[in-house]
């Protein structure tokens, strides 16, 4: 009888010792599973994050243009921004998202929706600054007075009296740049790099672009 229960005693203990090392390497394995799902979850989170960061960033040519100074995007992605360098209150400018240096570059979805989207820009402006009249300029390439390849539009508000001659504007138009030293001189284009770009502080365009928001949210 002895003899008999010996083995069944040594199935048993080894079917324990089994089903005690499957629980562990299922344990283990839950527990893999579980951190290398957080892990992904975390990077994956993080990752969002930093497209959410980013998504709202412009391109103005080689140039970075902070979220808080975009205050309009038209549905097929046309952008409207404070100016770094204003000739005159509320002067903004108008891009494609795409980076294109001439307007005979753009698709025809993107030409028409930049020009529509210069009439809503305008009619807030008009709004905001009382404004009776515009100069809406457009520099198609270096030869031109093109400072930033990438096709953009200038909008300024006119009031009568605001230059001592009123053709000043367009001299100003011609010489303005993303800053002083930037120069269309003998065909060459000198453009700085971004963190060399100093005039209106970040803060001060950031309080335009809102105002420019509210009017525009307020005309829906």
């Amino acid at each position: 009888m002895g003899r008999l229960l010996l083995p069944l005693l040594f199935h048993c203990m080894i079917t324990a010792s089994l089903i005690k090392s499957t629980t562990s390497l299922l344990l283990l394995t839950r527990c893999s599973c579980a951190l290398t799902l957080r892990s992904l979850t975390v990077r994956t989170i993080s990752k969002m994050s930093s497209n959410i960061e980013t998504a709202d960033d412009a391109q103005f040519g080689k140039f970075a243009i902070p979220a808080a100074s975009v205050f309009y995007r038209s549905p097929a992605n046309t952008l409207a921004f404070v100016n770094l360098r204003p000739i005159v209150l509320g002067h903004v400018l108008l891009i494609p998202s795409r980076v294109v240096a001439l307007m005979q570059d753009l698709t025809e979805a993107e030409y028409l929706d930049l020009w529509s989207t210069v009439r809503i820009i305008q009619g807030m402006l008009q709004q905001e600054y009382n404004a009776t009249a515009f100069n809406v300029a457009v520099q198609d390439g270096r030869a031109a007075g093109q400072s930033v390849p990438h096709v953009h539009i200038h909008i300024l508000p006119r009031a009568q009296g605001d230059f001592e001659r009123n053709d000043q504007v367009y001299d100003e138009l011609h010489e303005w740049a993303p800053r002083p030293t930037v120069q269309t001189q003998q065909g060459k284009l000198d453009v700085p790099d971004d963190q060399d770009r100093r005039d209106r502080t970040r803060e001060e365009m950031a309080q335009e672009a809102a105002t420019y928001r509210n009017v525009l949210e307020k005309t829906k």
